[in-house]
């Protein structure tokens, strides 16, 4: 049966207003966040407030994948290439295991390759077609086993991820349609609707400038609406004032608000979440400017807020596998893994500027080999 979850517009005034910064943890409050408020800076190591591994992945025969890492599971990571329409599969050594390609314009196959989505309960792998609006899915051998719509009783989504067992997570395509941002949980099997939710506001916002309508007149920038959190979602619409924790029984609770009201500001300053943690909520500030004969703008400011210290700080995150300061940013992956290109790899080896399982990797590589995964796993 299908059921409604909105979230309406004067649930975000009256938490807005609430005094100042709640600032529990995730399970006992929400915090607040001023967008135009300088806070204290602090550096930080990532393996000092985070697990951190370096998968290489096997580089030979048919194992070239370029740069394109599509997900990670405990078992398996899953890369593409979306060009020739392959899809790689390695073990979590980084071993390749097979290379699969169902391209063509059967009923079995997809045109062109977008997200690939793993899971790894049912063995299953979730490849978007957005051309035939489908979602095909194989086994991890590339056996076919089902076709889902893409676009369901008139509503198509662009993004998917792996909810639970038996459900995904989509978020709607045209969001910003009727001052609501919707998500759509479907059924795995068939793709019916198990539960529509929304998020409302008062009026859409978006990251787009336009000067012009050529492809080069208007400024590009692309953000996450859906953030994995344990067994938990964040949800993200830069309309809205407050980002939602999406829990696994589908109901919402606020879980940041930002403060002033995106609605009250030219330029608009967005808030995004990066990366949730236990202890740590790494964010991002984005303000709403774009130089069109420069190509450059969107200036960010890393925040970080620390449930411990109950303080937000502006941060800067170092790699400590380096002997220098390597600044890295965590906007750089899907929240839980990064690619990190061979030929700098190889480069920063022979500078001598490597250090730990790190170097040692990188004293094995290629310039033209595959790159090297890290991932990131709270501590």
């Amino acid at each position: 049966m299908k059921t409604v979850n909105t979230i309406s517009a004067i649930l975000l005034l009256v938490m807005t207003g609430c005094g100042g910064n709640r600032q529990g943890g995730a399970t006992d409050g929400y915090i607040t966040v001023d967008v135009t408020k300088r806070y204290p800076k602090k550096e930080l190591i990532l393996q000092d407030i985070m697990d951190v591994e370096y998968v290489a992945l096997e580089t030979g025969g048919v194992f070239y994948t370029g740069d394109w890492i599509s997900d990670v599971g405990k078992n398996h990571i899953v890369t593409k290439n979306a060009r020739a329409g392959d899809i790689f599969i390695f073990d979590n050594s980084g071993k390749g295991l097979r290379k699969i390609n169902r391209t063509g314009r059967g009923g079995e196959e997809y045109t062109m390759l977008y997200d690939i989505i793993l899971d790894e309960e049912n063995n299953d792998l979730f490849v978007t077609n957005n051309m035939e609006q489908l979602i095909l899915v194989y086994d991890l051998y590339g056996n076919f086993k089902r076709r889902i719509k893409h676009n369901v009783e008139g509503r198509r989504f662009f993004k998917i991820y792996n909810f639970d067992n038996e459900n995904l997570i989509c978020v709607c395509y045209l969001p910003l349609l009727d001052n609501k941002l919707k998500y759509i949980i479907i059924s795995k099997q068939d793709g019916s609707i198990v539960k529509d939710i929304y998020i409302s506001f008062k009026e859409g916002k978006d990251f787009m400038l336009r000067e012009g309508k050529g492809i080069g007149d208007y400024s590009p920038y692309l953000y996450s609406k859906i953030r994995p959190y344990h067994d938990s979602f964040i949800l993200t619409e830069a309309s809205s004032d407050t980002i939602f924790r999406l829990l696994p029984d589908f109901s919402m609770i606020p879980f940041i608000v930002r403060i002033p009201s995106v609605q009250t500001m030219n330029p608009e300053i967005f808030l995004l979440p990066i990366m949730i943690t236990d202890r740590y909520y790494f964010m991002e500030t984005v303000k709403k400017e774009w130089n069109f004969e420069t190509r450059t703008g969107y200036p960010v400011t890393n925040l970080m807020y620390d449930s411990q210290e109950k303080t937000i700080y502006e941060y800067t995150l170092y790699n400590g596998d380096y002997t220098s300061k390597k600044e890295i940013s965590l906007q750089t992956g899907r929240s839980v893994y990064m690619a990190l290109d061979a030929f700098e790899l190889v480069e920063d080896y022979k500078k001598g500027v490597l250090k730990g399982r790190l170097r040692e990797i990188a004293a094995g590589l290629k310039e033209e080999d595959n790159p090297v995964i890290m991932l990131v796993k709270h501590n």
